[in-house]
């Protein structure tokens, strides 16, 4: 149930008293807590910086989890509701960039397309009789998909006049902060004061009662999933004017935080419970411990083990709390409000002195007298970025750098968090590897304006100043592999490619370099050309397939080793003998592919150089020392003959 929907029992005082109120209130409650906690562990949790922070870190999720909990209160669920965002923000770039739509006009598009997502998904589980789990499943596929086909698989830049979405008002309440607030009024006014959002309450409570008393249920349903769409366009033009561009592959994932914010704010997953106050707690929950454990060095693996505990137990408190007797309001009843709003104030005045007072263990305290770095890699679910923050931390550990990583999981919002974090933080020097180059570039700006020097590695920032880039060349490596692979059938020969993930800058400029480099080669023939997501998993199912249509391919270029493996592992005994495979990054699973003879090459980027170099190249930049603005690391084409010298 909603954290302010609750009565406690006539009659309590004492301490019965105060356990009926941190009963009544327990998503409010834990958010304080983890307020104060936050605060006592970490000097850098209470600044004002940081604090705007955390709002613009919540903003996506809450207004995403506002439209959720429509859905959730009327006993239904909204899988599709990130992918729908995604879809909305391409369609407001694409048709105002790439065919010159004004902007009102453009998001007005942008509005209708959440809208029409919605209604599509309400008619199938009102007139189709889907249950909602599988319609929004569906929904989910089919929007990404069409951001996917719309963008062809690349970011699109926003006009400025959207982009300016993502910015502050007078210099220090952000724009997104502002949206949110003014989307949970309206999320709050619909459930407490309108018609709809009374059916809601009404269809989620017994379906059958309602239809019964004359409620038409079936358009009631296709109103409240047009509002989650609704609300789901709003949230994807919010991201994307954070990121400056509309990502395809953008809130990725998003649906899981919305839900996971709305039952943690105590709706019930049953339906007929649930306040849009208790979604935004739910989801300044979620920014909290997201930006708190980013703060305290966190890994990103233990974060998810954290976030899962927590809905977990949001869950099981609520059950708790139905035990104990706690009974919910009526909808539409006002009774509870002056209450309501005496608990929030005494929420406030108790948060604000427990923090005043955990704020004192930090005063006077001495800091380190080792410099702090921020490393924000694209995602440490790939050997290549796993082998460049080793050679970060070996370096960083070497010059006495208190250096801290984050993983930001090839989520480009959750990147510009990590990089905010650092930048209110106030590290000496930050070191991206972007999961996209265009939208790294407000982040970038941002700790350029504090005076924060930020190193690229890997991959550039577009449209930001950097210090230095410190990379291999991309473009060329994929020139490299093209003609490792003709050379090598002498020429000529059928050939299928494993792409990476749509959407981000090193699969672009992978694709681009294997173009470049085989148009020397006529002789080769692309047979086919698919995506593999960098995944060795994904790359077995793809070569998989195309094998049944492609059996044959005598040659395969892989944009990553990983992609490579799984390629290896589809064509078996034909690896390395009729088939040549070659990847790309030079991890040590390739490595010992290629020595094994089952991987021809790899084009090897050394990343635990790249990792090393970008330290090195940090503490320069906070030192104020001179900095080359590019730092080339050569790419070199490991083979058998040669493997046993690389070092990588």
């Amino acid at each position: 149930m909603a954290t302010d929907t609750l009565k406690s029992t006539p009659g309590a005082s004492g301490a019965s008293g105060i356990r009926r109120l941190l009963l009544d209130n327990g998503a409010l409650t834990a958010l304080i807590v983890l307020v104060v906690a936050m605060s006592a562990l970490s000097g850098d949790f209470l600044t004002t910086d940081n604090l705007l922070n955390v709002g613009v870190q919540a903003a996506v999720t809450a207004i995403l989890a506002f439209g959720v909990t429509f859905v959730i209160v009327s006993a239904g669920i909204d899988l599709s509701v990130g992918s729908v965002a995604a879809l909305s923000a391409t369609v407001l770039a694409w048709t105002a960039t790439s065919h010159g739509v004004p902007v009102f006009i453009a998001v007005l598009l942008a509005v209708a397309t959440g809208i029409a997502a919605g209604l599509v998904n309400g008619f199938l589980i009102a007139y189709g009789k889907l249950p909602p789990f599988i319609a929004t499943l569906a929904m989910l596929s089919v929007a990404r998909g069409l951001s996917l086909v719309i963008s062809e698989g690349s970011p699109i830049a926003l006009p400025d006049s959207v982009s300016h979405l993502g910015d502050t008002l007078g210099g220090w309440l952000p724009v997104p902060v502002l949206v949110m607030i003014v989307m949970g009024l309206i999320a709050a006014f619909v459930l407490g004061r309108t018609y709809i959002g009374r059916s809601m309450y009404a269809i989620g409570g017994n379906e059958e009662a309602a239809r019964l008393s004359g409620l038409r249920v079936k358009k009631q349903k296709l109103a409240i999933y047009a509002l989650s769409g609704v609300f789901a366009a709003v949230a994807g033009v919010v991201l994307a004017a954070r990121l400056s561009s509309a990502q395809p592959q953008a809130a990725d994932g998003y649906e899981l935080d919305a839900i996971a914010a709305v039952v943690i704010g105590g709706a019930s997953l049953a339906g007929g419970t649930g306040k849009a106050s208790g979604t935004l707690i739910g989801a300044l929950i979620l920014a909290v411990l997201r930006n708190g454990l980013n703060l305290l060095n966190v890994s990103a693996f233990w974060q998810q083990v954290v976030i899962g505990v927590v809905i977990a137990l949001a869950v099981l408190f609520d059950t708790l709390r139905r035990k104990a007797g706690a009974t919910p309001v009526a909808a539409g009843t006002g009774g509870g409000k002056g209450k309501q709003a005496g608990t929030y104030a005494l929420a406030a005045v108790v948060t604000v002195a427990i923090v005043g007072a955990t704020s004192f263990l930090h005063n006077g305290s001495s800091s380190s007298s080792n410099p702090k770095m921020g490393l924000s890699l694209s995602t440490l679910n790939n050997p290549f970025f796993v082998q460049i923050r080793a050679g970060a931390q070996a370096e960083a550990k070497k010059l006495g750098i208190d250096l801290t990583v984050t993983d930001a999981q090839n989520d480009a919002s959750q990147q510009a968090n990590q990089l905010q974090n650092f930048t209110s933080s106030s590290v000496g020097a930050i070191i991206v590897n972007p999961v996209d180059s265009d939208a790294a570039s407000n982040s970038v700006k941002a700790a350029d304006k504090a005076k924060i020097p930020v190193i690229a590695v890997d991959r550039g920032v577009n449209n930001a100043k950097t210090a230095a880039l410190v990379a291999s060349d991309n473009v060329a490596g994929g020139e490299l592999a093209a003609k490792t692979v003709a050379e090598k059938l002498g020429g000529n020969g059928k050939i299928v490619i494993l792409q990476g993930q749509a959407g981000t800058s090193a699969a672009r400029e992978r694709a681009q370099g294997f173009a470049n480099g085989l148009k020397a080669y006529p002789g080769i023939q692309v047979v086919a050309q698919q995506p593999a997501d960098f995944d060795r998993t994904k790359g077995l199912d793809v070569m998989s397939n195309l094998l049944q249509a492609h059996p044959d391919v005598q040659g395969v270029i892989a944009a990553n080793d990983e992609m490579a493996l799984g390629a290896i592992k589809a064509l078996g005994s034909k690896a390395g003998k009729s088939v040549s495979v070659v990847g790309f990054d030079g991890t040590p699973d390739g490595l010992k592919a290629v020595e094994g003879g089952s991987l021809y090459a790899s084009v090897a980027q050394q990343p635990t150089q790249l990792g090393r170099i970008a330290v090195d190249n940090a503490l320069k930049a906070f030192q104020g020392k001179k900095v080359e603005q590019m730092v080339k690391v050569p790419v070199k084409v490991v083979t058998k003959e040669n493997v046993a010298g690389f070092g990588g």
